[in-house]
């Protein structure tokens, strides 16, 4: 339950992000989160409410599948329609969870036609988020589709691009509402593996100074720097393959270049 409560926190934390990704809702600048609780027989707190021009936007986060999820939303339906009937009100559910998604999405019987729209995270393609410059965008991308690419290497991406984007703080909030995430993806070892790997200083790393020691012997055979700086090419391009680095982060990192470095992996590549 734990688990839920801090997954529910954390994609309310990021509300315009997974409105504006994931459901092409064009958010106002007066964009207004709505902290309320729905009291008649019982107290129901809604994941998320938000006043997005003349809309409401309703959203509920869903773990695992309710059986009664159709009923509970038409609930909501009332009771936020009760306080802004002026406002066109629209409701989603987004699943997260491992299993797959057997929620009702409408009731059609007692003269009602009632509907809303369910979106599964697992059937968003994760490019969508993944190419996104906005950290919090990249978060969700830990749990859409990963299609048949290796999970190892998706995730690596996702951390790498959270660093790019991020200050050493930021980066760690994120990495730990990644690893929050992952655990509904199964994913809790490549998120570790990745991270481990994006901690390692790379000034420290064998590619590093095999690169050092290679650029050395080259200069001192032709007698001038130029070997030194082709190890650090090396050095680079050797990062980049092997932890799925981006070319911007690794010249950044080793203070060259980044032309020169997209110049050398070309010339490597022919």
């Amino acid at each position: 339950m734990k688990k839920d409560i801090i997954s529910k926190e954390i994609l309310k934390h990021i509300a315009k992000d997974l409105s504006k990704h994931i459901l092409k809702i064009d958010i106002k600048e007066d964009m207004e989160i709505i902290d309320k609780e729905f009291t008649r027989v019982e107290t129901r707190n809604s994941d998320l409410i938000f006043k997005n021009g003349d809309e409401i936007i309703h959203i509920e986060i869903q773990n695992d599948n309710h059986p009664k999820m159709h009923l509970r939303m038409i609930r909501y339906l009332s009771d936020i329609l009760y306080e802004y009937e002026e406002l066109e009100l629209k409701q989603y559910l987004l699943y997260i969870g491992k299993q797959k998604c057997s929620m009702k999405d409408s009731i059609k019987k007692h003269q009602l036609d009632y509907g809303y729209t369910i979106i599964d995270m697992r059937e968003i393609p994760c490019e969508a988020l993944l190419n996104s410059s906005d950290p919090s965008a990249i978060v969700l991308s830990i749990l859409c589709d990963f299609k048949d690419r290796d999970k190892q290497i998706v995730v690596n991406t996702i951390l790498k691009r959270l660093k790019e984007f991020s200050d050493e703080r930021e980066y760690k909030n994120y990495l730990k509402m990644v690893n929050i995430l992952s655990t509904n993806r199964n994913l809790e070892d490549e998120v570790e593996k990745g991270a481990n790997m994006l901690s390692v200083d790379i000034e420290k790393t064998p590619f590093y100074r095999m690169g050092e020691k290679r650029g050395e012997k080259r200069g001192e055979r032709r007698g001038e720097k130029i070997g030194e700086r082709r190890g650090v090419f090396y050095t680079a391009a050797e990062m980049i393959e092997e932890f799925n680095l981006s070319v911007d982060a690794v010249a950044k990192k080793l203070n060259i270049s980044i032309d020169e470095l997209r110049k050398y992996l070309n010339e490597k590549q022919n």
